[in-house]
């Protein structure tokens, strides 16, 4: 029996449960650019979590805090420490997702739900993915207001929104996951068979090895090339993977990075440094064979060295990438910022040099 497509349009947002959501705005605000938009707390009538909306360009983020001893993410924060809570998938028809969803073999956690307001109807459900980790079905069509019923736009006296300075960060590129040994097919098939997503990109352990550790990965995408889902497990090395340190520090799944579009690599990386973002970097010897590897490019290879900017080429172009060092003090969630300059694929010919320096900040941590 045939069911009905999942109506996916975009990634809506990302949800992050943090321990202290004031803070974590502060940093994503005044590290990563962000506009603090609106609010959900206390001051709003809502007496169990506090939550702040981030947005910048098509990117949005929810940081969400228990305000309680009884709310259940508590448990998570204890599990996992702060990351990614939900990947939510706005859908025109959240009724029709969530059923297709579901017959299609998902586990619903939640089924359509539409709550109210002066702005409008707000329908969203739940279904589960690795880990504890959700997609969130939302459905918009019928809804005007600055984010979902019981946000409110931000105190200006609370943020000062007219002093953030945006680093030129455009939209989601990729969501990556770390699952553990031998599950990565599974998920793959349930992306293939629950949401109809096929497969755009696989990587072996000969592609992503080094000395010491490896893994493997396959990329799914919807049908659009608008929501794509890099998906990782570890592979046998003689010393831990950076999958495996991700899994024992987040104890399971979840989401390993979010990668961050923008026009102006160099420009938005200048930004994120002067704001004390840290990032990983390559030996020099890297840049001594860039021009070898990847052939002519618009930026001079001296400034990328410069901001330790990575470039690779596959047959539809070329793009560039950098990557942050973890963002919480447990090694697991991390950024990437990507350029594309019609490449569509995922760096492979960084791969190396890229877990290399990985590498060295596991050596450095004791973890590796």
């Amino acid at each position: 029996m045939s069911h009905p497509e999942i109506p996916l349009k975009r990634i809506d947002h990302l949800r992050l449960v943090v321990g202290n959501a004031r803070q974590s705005a502060y940093f994503y605000r005044n590290a990563f650019g962000f506009h603090v938009i609106a609010y959900a707390g206390l001051e709003t009538g809502v007496k169990t979590e506090a939550s702040y909306v981030l947005r910048q360009g098509d990117i949005t983020f929810v940081l969400a805090s228990p305000l309680t001893a009884e709310h259940p993410e508590n448990a998570r924060l204890i599990a996992h420490g702060d990351g990614v809570e939900s990947i939510a998938l706005e859908v025109s028809d959240v009724n029709v997702a969530y059923d297709a969803a579901v017959a299609r073999g998902a586990l619903g956690l939640l089924p359509p739900t539409f709550q109210e307001d002066e702005n409008g109807v707000y329908g969203f459900a739940e279904i589960a993915t690795y880990g504890d980790t959700k997609h969130v079905f939302v459905d918009r069509s019928r809804y005007r207001g600055v984010f979902a019923p019981g946000f409110k736009t931000i105190d200006p006296e609370r943020y000062h929104p007219r002093s953030f300075r945006p680093v030129g960060l455009k939209s989601i590129d990729h969501v990556v996951a770390n699952v553990e040994e031998g599950k990565m097919n599974e998920w793959v098939r349930f992306y293939a068979d629950v949401m109809g997503f096929s497969l755009l990109a696989e990587f072996d352990d000969k592609a992503i090895s080094t000395e010491y550790s490896a893994l493997m990965s396959k990329v799914v995408s919807d049908g659009q090339g608008r929501i794509k889902f890099p998906i990782n497990e570890p592979a046998r090395g003689r010393k831990r993977s950076q999958i495996e340190e991700y899994l024992r520090f987040h104890n399971g799944p979840g989401v390993q990075h979010i990668a961050m579009a923008t026009d102006d690599i160099v420009t938005t990386v200048r930004a994120m440094q002067a704001n004390d973002v840290s990032f990983l970097r390559v030996p020099k010897a890297y840049y001594d064979m860039l021009p070898d590897r990847v052939g002519p490019i618009d930026e001079n290879v001296a400034e990328l060295a410069e901001l330790g900017i990575l470039v690779d080429r596959d047959d539809e172009g070329y793009l560039l990438q950098i990557f942050t060092k973890p963002v919480e003090d447990r090694p697991t969630l991390f950024f990437e910022v990507i350029e594309r300059h019609g490449a569509t694929s995922f760096g492979k010919g960084n791969f190396k040099a890229l877990f290399e320096a990985i590498e060295r900040e596991q050596a450095i941590r004791g973890t590796l």
